[in-house]
């Protein structure tokens, strides 16, 4: 252990370990054997909570009709959101991490069509509750899979860092990123982006209901 290193009483702390300057390790860390942590680095649920935090700021901005300010903002949330996985993956993933990272990323995308509904209610609060729906059905179609697939032990060869048997889909988050990049660029045709981007979470939501039945089919309880 170097200098000016904090360690929080409830981590645990595998064998072998070492930690560079300047490193944090938050409360409820699990760090395995002969890890190695680097120099300035920080692991706790903060990053998650962190990109949360922005992604909040980056809903109020556009509710005030700020779009550039509220596309920075969705941007430097997303980086947050990519980073709090390979932290995790760098010491030990938890439960509590995966709950975080799946339950404050629904909330995230929830906030962003509500904010343009809240921009200007006339023009975006139908397209904006339709969006909504549409993300309602992706998520709960992933969501009771996932549960299930757990239940009966399955495993994604797909997506194996995945902290859960994870169904793809034409909606993923780099596409949901990119319409919501161009709803800040565009925001006079957030009605144009909100239908279309739905029309794809429909066909997402097929293809779940579709590939989940079959792959519980296969592997009968």
């Amino acid at each position: 252990v170097w200098h000016w290193v904090h360690i929080c009483s409830g981590a645990r702390i595998g064998e072998r370990c070492s930690f560079g300057q300047n490193v944090f390790v938050g409360n409820d860390v699990v760090i395995g054997n002969n890890v190695r942590v680097q120099n300035n680095v920080s692991i706790y649920d903060a990053v998650t909570l962190a990109g949360f935090a922005i992604g909040l700021a980056a809903a109020l901005a556009i509710a005030q009709q700020a779009y550039t300010i509220g596309l920075a903002l969705v941007l430097a949330s997303r980086l947050a959101d990519g980073l709090d996985g390979p932290v995790a993956r760098l010491t030990h993933p938890t439960d509590r991490g995966a709950f975080l990272d799946i339950a404050l990323d629904f909330l995230f995308y929830a906030s962003v069509p509500l904010a343009f509904a809240m921009a200007d209610p006339a023009a975006n609060a139908l397209p904006a509750a339709v969006l909504l729906a549409a993300f309602i059905g992706t998520g709960s179609s992933f969501l009771a899979f996932a549960v299930l697939a757990e239940r009966r032990g399955l495993a994604s060869s797909a997506y194996p860092a995945k902290g859960f048997f994870y169904l793809g889909g034409l909606t993923e988050a780099t596409e949901t990123l990119i319409c919501f990049g161009l709803m800040c660029v565009w925001p006079d045709r957030f009605a144009w982006w909100a239908y279309g981007f739905a029309v794809l979470c429909a066909l997402t939501i097929a293809t779940r209901i579709v590939g989940g039945a079959k792959v519980l089919s296969r592997h009968r309880g």
